[in-house]
């Protein structure tokens, strides 16, 4: 039986179509898939159906009886799980599970009761396993258990018979993703319907059971996900063949060292030592939280040092300050885009200009333009799709986003570049262009890359050589020769590859 079902949603915006008549129905018990690149139309469904937008056009059913779409409050059978965790960090895990603390359909008592919260936020601890006490504070646990309790925050809703996860496994490993496949497959047996909006094509032929295809706003294939394969849904999503099995790592052999990290030790990791040679990408593997970021920005110079030395061309980096790490060279693109990469209230021109004031201005004026011509040059070489430069950045895709911060970097000439998570929360085409892009700018630039990702299959696919941390210290390393996902896996979890068999 159909629990949700839409027919011939539209909205649309100035000078858009973000949904073009989608349908979309989904079955009590069962995981319905929605994928597209970014800019499908993904999101603006989900703000449809969780009633954060009214459509244009359009109804909705559940269980056969429409809703109003008008009403915000008749909506209360869906919960959402946004990408973007909406947490209170400086609160506790019971405080956020409960918040608004006056919502009577939770608890009857109209009286806060800590014991009361304390009780029930015991109970979905122990139904979604989440490694956490009810009155520790969210800043203090691990991301996947922060994921936990989102879900546990919409799932605390009596009312609740649909659940959206928005790319609940975006920035967690192999290990983490199975801790929440395990909460979607009990929530299933519960007879919830669950709407899934995915990247990672991989969850989709592991979880799914339907699929929706969206491309341009439009609704452009469906079905049993047990009739499909990965190329029918690439095909859909991208209107042209990709390339799912394509190496990129750099064909030319590495240069000269650039980079020299000696016996490196700072906050959640202790002595790191590597090298990192001209037009080379190696990459970072490792759980989150094992201190692969934290190592980047102790490079870079966000962080403060403990102890060791950095070299850059044989000479000693002045560790703790970014602006002398930009200056010889060295480029950090954080794995937060949206609040430590993007100013997300300036345009595309204003964040591709604010890093090269010193090639466009004068005595503190811009040179309009100048600032045209390299804001038209990185939009046109690293395909940002947009209706102007104008544009708020924030409007942009995720994928589009990436796409200005890598290119607004080379713009700088950099000649060290730290990308961590580099395609979180990107879909499958712009992957690939970000890919090729890493190995055109190692190749022709000779750029030496430092890839810290939590995807085995990106680091097989894109790097020369892997390092991973465990536990904030080095474990092992895998030549290109040897990397395997399987190898690689181990080494992640603390298995050294001598015993691995």
């Amino acid at each position: 039986m159909i629990s949700l079902e839409g027919k011939g949603i539209t909205k649309k915006f100035p000078g858009v179509v973000a949904l073009d008549k989608v349908d979309l129905s989904v079955r009590a018990g069962e995981i319905h898939c929605v994928v597209g690149e970014n800019g499908a139309g993904k999101s603006t469904l989900v703000k449809v159906l969780t009633g954060l937008l009214e459509a244009d056009e359009g109804t909705l059913f559940f269980d056969g009886d429409q809703i109003d779409l008008s009403k915000k409050h008749s909506f209360e059978i869906i919960g959402y799980v946004p990408q973007e965790l909406s947490l209170f960090t400086n609160l506790t895990v019971s405080e956020n599970l409960f918040i608004p603390f006056d919502k009577g359909r939770r608890v009857k008592t109209p009286i806060y009761s800590k014991r009361i919260w304390e009780d029930k936020t015991k109970k979905y601890i122990q139904e979604l396993q989440i490694n956490v006490k009810p009155n520790d504070p969210v800043r203090q646990i691990s991301v996947v258990d922060r994921q936990l309790v989102q879900i546990a925050r919409a799932i605390s809703n009596p009312n609740l018979q649909v659940l959206i996860l928005d790319e609940p496994t975006a920035s967690l490993t192999k290990l983490e993703i199975k801790r929440i496949f395990s909460v979607m497959k009990s929530l299933k047996e519960q007879r919830k319907a669950i709407i899934l909006i995915t990247h990672k094509l991989d969850e989709v032929f592991e979880m799914g059971d339907t699929i929706t295809v969206l491309r341009n706003g439009k609704k452009v294939g469906g079905g049993e996900v047990k009739d499909i394969t990965v190329d029918w849904v690439v095909q859909r999503m991208t209107g042209k063949e990709v390339a799912l099995h394509e190496i990129y790592r750099p064909r030319k052999a590495p240069g000269e060292t650039v980079l020299e990290v000696n016996g490196l030790s700072g906050f959640n990791f202790e002595d790191i030592s590597f090298n990192l040679r001209e037009g080379e990408i190696v990459g970072f593997a490792g759980l989150v939280g094992s201190g692969r970021t934290e190592i980047m920005q102790t490079i870079f110079g966000y962080l403060p040092v403990k102890s060791g030395k950095v070299k850059v061309n044989g000479k000693d980096l002045r560790l703790k300050d970014p602006s002398y790490s930009i200056m010889k060279g060295i480029i950090y693109l954080p794995e937060e885009r949206k609040t430590h990469g993007i100013l997300p209230e300036l345009s595309v021109k204003d964040n591709i200009s604010i890093t090269l004031l010193n090639k466009i201005a004068i005595a503190g004026i811009v040179n309009n333009k100048k600032e045209s011509v390299f804001t038209k040059r990185v939009i046109k070489e690293y395909n940002v799709i947009l209706t102007s430069s104008d544009v708020r950045i924030l409007n942009l895709s995720g994928g589009n986003q990436q796409k200005v911060l890598i290119g607004r970097t080379m713009v700088t000439e950099p000649r060290i570049l730290l990308l961590d998570e580099p395609t979180r929360g990107v879909d499958v085409g712009t992957k690939d262009e970000i890919y090729k892009i890493m190995r055109q700018i190692a190749e022709e630039k000779r750029i030496a890359i430092v890839l810290v990702s939590s995807e085995m299959e990106e680091l097989v696919k894109c790097a020369n050589r892997v390092i991973s941390i465990y536990k904030g210290r080095i474990f092992g390393e895998l030549e290109s020769s040897q990397l395997t996902m399987e190898r690689l896996l181990s080494l992640v979890i603390g298995i050294r590859k001598d015993d691995y068999s």
